[in-house]
C-alpha cells in the first residue's frame, strides 16, 4: 500500500472552477502558480494532493499543458508551507484572502530555494505571481501587496530565513505535534529524519527478475544515456528523474517504479514456487507484482477499494503476470476468504504514511495527532483477522510506511503478546528514511531494534523511504 490510508475524509468543497476568470497563457509561470495555489488550498481544506491536482487538471483543458509545472510548484509549496505561512504572517499585518495567501505561499516556496535548486529566477517569480493575482478580478486589488511582499523577501531573503529558524514549524515545515512525535521516538536521529522528509525522493526502479538482471539493465540505461546506480538486489536508482515512457522496457514490464525500502517486502516474504500467498491491502499492486516476479505462486491480491483494485490489474497486465484480485476488507475475511490457508501473508496495512512524506508532502499537513491511535487500532483489527488464515509453519510479514513506533515496534510487541503461537523472526524492523550520501555522515542507524536489515541492504547509498517490517511464523 504505497499511500496507506492517507486521508479518508470527505472531499472538501473548493468553490467555483479555478479558471472561471483566469486570463493567462497556459505555458506561463503565472498560470502554473495560480493552479498550484488552488491545489494547495484544497490540501488545506483536507484533500490529498493527488486528488487536488486531478481536480485542477479537470477544471480546464489548458491545465494539461502546464501539468508538470503545476505539480512541481505544488509539491515545493507543501514542502515549504511552514516557512511560507510564517513569512506571510510576518510580512502582512492583516491576513489576505485565501487564494492570495496560497499564491504567495507558492511564490515564497520558490523564492526560498537556494540558487542550486531554484526552478526560476527571483524576478520571474515575482513578476508572474503579480500577473497571476492581477488576472483574477476578485484578487486584482492585491497586486501591489503581492509585489511588495515578494520584493521585500527577495531583498532581505537571508535575514528572513535566519529569523524563521526560531519557529519550529517554519524551520522544519511540519506541524508541532509531528516534530514532537519524531523527536520523542528518535532523539538521536530526529533532525535527520525530518530533513530527509523535506528532500524530493529519487526515481527508483525495480528490475523484473523474470525479464533481466540489474547489471544488464544498467548497461541498457547507459546505452540510452541514462545514468543510474544499483542499490539493491533488484533496485536501480536513476541519477535524475525521467518520465516513465522514456525508460527502456517500462511499457513491457521490464522495470517498475518502486522505492528501495518498499522492495524489501517481497524479498523478506520469502516466497517459493507453489506457495499460496495473500497480499492484503494490495493496491496499487507494486508489492504484488514483485512477489510474482520472484516465484510462481497462487496469489490473492486483496483491496477494499474497488477503484484501486483496478490499478492492481492494470499493473499486473503491464508485467504480464496474473493474480486473483479480490475486493474486500482484510479485517472481515468471512466476506471473501475461501477457507484455504495461506503459506505467506503480506500485511501492508493502512498507516499514517509518515515514512513517505518526501514523496507525499501533503501527508504532514493532512494528518492529525489523533489519527495515530485510530490507525493503530485498525492495524490490530486487520492483524487479528488475518492470523487465523495462515497455515501452521507459514509466515506473516507486517509492513507499514511509518516512522512512528505506535505503528511499528509497539505493534510487533503487542502481536507477540496477543498470539502465543506467533514466533518473531528476523526482519529489518524500523527503517528510517535516508537520503543518498547523507547516511554515512550520520551516526543514527538505518534500522533500529533487535531485528536488523541484511548487510547488503544497508549503507549510505541505499536511498529509501521510512518503513517498518516485522515477520512472524505460526508454530
Amino acid at each position: 500500500m504505497t499511500r496507506s490510508a492517507l486521508i479518508r475524509r470527505k472531499a472538501p468543497k473548493t468553490g467555483a472552477a479555478p479558471f472561471a476568470t483566469l486570463h493567462l497563457a497556459p505555458d506561463s509561470l503565472g498560470f502554473a502558480l495560480d493552479c498550484a495555489a488552488f491545489a494547495v488550498g484544497a490540501v488545506r481544506a483536507g484533500m490529498a494532493l493527488p486528488a487536488a491536482l486531478a481536480r485542477v487538471q479537470a477544471s480546464a483543458p489548458a491545465a494539461a499543458l502546464a501539468r508538470g509545472a503545476i505539480q512541481d510548484i505544488a509539491y515545493r509549496a507543501l514542502r515549504r508551507l511552514g516557512t511560507a505561512d510564517w513569512l506571510i504572517a510576518q510580512l502582512i499585518r492583516k491576513a489576505p484572502p485565501a487564494h492570495v495567501r496560497d499564491v504567495l505561499a507558492c511564490a515564497l516556496a520558490l523564492l526560498a530555494d537556494d540558487a542550486q535548486t531554484a526552478a526560476y529566477t527571483p524576478f520571474t517569480v515575482v513578476d508572474q505571481a503579480v500577473n497571476a493575482i492581477g488576472a483574477r478580478r476578485e484578487c486584482a486589488f492585491a497586486k501591489g501587496l503581492v509585489n511588495a511582499v515578494l520584493r521585500t523577501f527577495v531583498r532581505e531573503r537571508e535575514a528572513w530565513l535566519d529569523k524563521s529558524q526560531a519557529d519550529p514549524v517554519a524551520a522544519w515545515n511540519y506541524p508541532v505535534w509531528w516534530i514532537d512525535a519524531v523527536r520523542r521516538a528518535w532523539p538521536d536521529a530526529w533532525q535527520r529524519v525530518l530533513a530527509a522528509g523535506n528532500e524530493p525522493g529519487p526515481l527508483t526502479l525495480r528490475v523484473n527478475a523474470r525479464r533481466t538482471r540489474v547489471a544488464d539493465y544498467l548497461q541498457l540505461l547507459d546505452t540510452n544515456g541514462i545514468a543510474a546506480t544499483a542499490i539493491g538486489s533488484h533496485a536501480v536508482r536513476l541519477a535524475a528523474p525521467l518520465p516513465v515512457d522514456r525508460l527502456p522496457g517500462f511499457a513491457h514490464g521490464v522495470v517498475s517504479v518502486q522505492d528501495a525500502g518498499a522492495q524489501m517486502a517481497a524479498e523478506w516474504l520469502g516466497v517459493r514456487d507453489g506457495m499460496r500467498v495473500l497480499d492484503a491491502c494490495a493496491a496499487p499492486g507494486g508489492k504484488t507484482g514483485h512477489v510474482l516476479e520472484l516465484a510462481d505462486v497462487a496469489l490473492v491480491a486483496l483491496e477494499s477499494d474497488a477503484a484501486r483494485a483496478t490499478r492492481i490489474e492494470e499493473n499486473l497486465s503491464r508485467l504480464g503476470l496474473k493474480a486473483t484480485v479480490t475486493v474486500g476488507d482484510a479485517g472481515e475475511p468471512s466476506a471473501w476468504y475461501d477457507g484455504q490457508p495461506f503459506d505467506r501473508i503480506l500485511a501492508d496495512v493502512p498507516c499514517s504514511a509518515s515514512g513517505i512524506v518526501r514523496r507525499h508532502p501533503d501527508v504532514r499537513w493532512l494528518r492529525r495527532a489523533t489519527d495515530i491511535a485510530a490507525l493503530a487500532a485498525e492495524q490490530r483489527r486487520i492483524l487479528d483477522a488475518l492470523w487465523p488464515l495462515l497455515a501452521p509453519g507459514g509466515e506473516l510479514l507486517y509492513v507499514t510506511c511509518s516512522i512512528f513506533p505506535e505503528e511499528g515496534e509497539e505493534q510487533a510487541r503487542w502481536f507477540e503478546r496477543a498470539h502465543e503461537d506467533a514466533v518473531r523472526l528476523d526482519a529489518p524492523a524500523q527503517l528510517l528514511p535516508t537520503v543518498a550520501g547523507a547516511a554515512a555522515a550520520c551516526s543514527a542507524p538505518l534500522s533500529t531494534g533487535t531485528h536488523t536489515a541484511r548487510p547488503e541492504r544497508s549503507g549510505a547509498d541505499l536511498d529509501h523511504d521510512g518503513f517498518f517490517y516485522a515477520r512472524f511464523q505460526k508454530r
